[in-house]
Formats: C-alpha cells, sequence, structure tokens
C-alpha cells in the first residue's frame, strides 16, 4: 500500500479494506502484509489486524503479517503483545529488520524469538546488520557470523513448521535494489549484483537449509 501523508486510522484501514480485497480477489497463495504503523496505538493497530484477520477467514486466502520497520511488527518485544491477543497470528519473517531496530544480532531476544517463530509461515531470506536491514553480499567472509545467525534462525522455522505437519515452507530471498543496496559514493553504483545475490542465496538454502 502507498503511504499517505497525516492519514488518520480509519483512513488507513479504509484504504487497508481495499486494497487486500483487490488482492483476495486474485486468488493468491496468501498475501504478505505491511500491516499498521509504529506510531499507531495499540489499539489501532489491533483493529488493522482485526481487518486482515477477517477477510482472510472470510476469503479462504492467508494473509502474514510482515516483522518490518515501521509497523505494528517493527521489535520482538512489542508484538509479543499482539501474539497474546491473537494467538492465531500468522508472520513473514523478516529478521533483518529487528537487528537494525535493536541494533544487535538479537542474542538477548531469545525468550521473545522462541515464542515468536512458531506464527512464522513465510521467510524473506535477507540478511541484515545492526545498522542496515541489508548487508552488502551476505557470502563474503565479514559477514559470516551474521550469516550463520540467520540461517540458525530460517532452521529453526522450518524445523518448527515440520513438526506442527507442514510439508511445504515457502522462502523469498529478498535482497533488495537501491537504495536498500548500499552503494558507491557519488556514482550510486550497487556494490553487489542484486539478482546474482539472491540466486546466490536460493542455491545455497536449497543446498544447506535441509530438516
Amino acid at each position: 500500500m502507498l503511504e499517505q501523508a497525516n492519514e488518520s486510522i480509519d483512513e488507513y484501514l479504509w484504504r487497508m479494506k481495499k486494497r487486500l480485497a483487490y488482492l483476495v480477489a486474485l486468488k493468491p497463495d496468501f498475501i504478505n502484509s505491511h500491516t499498521g504503523k509504529d506510531y499507531f496505538s495499540y489499539d489501532d493497530n489491533c483493529r488493522a489486524i482485526e481487518v486482515a484477520e477477517s477477510l482472510a477467514l472470510s476469503s479462504g486466502v492467508p494473509i502474514y503479517h510482515e516483522t518490518h520497520r515501521g509497523r505494528f511488527t517493527f521489535h520482538a518485544a512489542s508484538l509479543l503483545a499482539y501474539l497474546d491477543r491473537f494467538p492465531n497470528l500468522k508472520l513473514t519473517g523478516d529478521f533483518s529488520h529487528w537487528c537494525t531496530v535493536s541494533e544487535s544480532l538479537l542474542q538477548d531476544q531469545e525468550d521473545a524469538l522462541t515464542r515468536i517463530i512458531p506464527h512464522v509461515r513465510h521467510i524473506h531470506a535477507r540478511v541484515g546488520y545492526e545498522h542496515s536491514p541489508q548487508v552488502n553480499d551476505p557470502f563474503a567472509p565479514e559477514w559470516k557470523e551474521h550469516m550463520d545467525a540467520y540461517v540458525s534462525w530460517w532452521r529453526q522455522i522450518l524445523i518448527t513448521r515440520a513438526q506442527s505437519g507442514d510439508s511445504v515452507m515457502t522462502v523469498t530471498p529478498e535482497f533488495g535494489p537501491v537504495p536498500y543496496m548500499p552503494t558507491i559514493p557519488y556514482s550510486q553504483k550497487p556494490l553487489a549484483d542484486q539478482w546474482l545475490t539472491n540466486v546466490h542465496m536460493k542455491n545455497y538454502l536449497q543446498q544447506n537449509l535441509q530438516v
């Protein structure tokens, strides 16, 4: 959804309903939603979740709420209150945003991750670090610690889904273009090839992310 300046919660919900109804009509396997806003109140974000959950129930199209900066899911700890209220909430796991928001590899948030991981139904396989949601090349040796952490999280998600009886887990390698992709000053040339990075990640996960 395109953002609107100075948008009230009611305006946001109207736009959200309209957009999700359009997407549901396309009959996708699921919808990945950037739901709510980090500055909405808890109750207002709950209203946004209720809109999505109601439409998912009536249409049969699952709606997954992406863990993303700027949304109700912007931080692992603050997400827990929403999981208490909506125990069947389904998420798209993109932990790169949380690493940036928390300026860490989430070493001190393992309890929160343990509660959150069972709700993840789709993975955005991008590696971020403490100061950006996307490293220049996740396969460079200087990012090994970060790559290992993310693969560990992704593997735990797959194990959890398999234990719940799921035979399929979807993953999207999600390294983005500029400005997500770091650039050279002045020329603004990207530091890596976005397409090749995503293909490399796909191949790596197919070969190494087994449960």
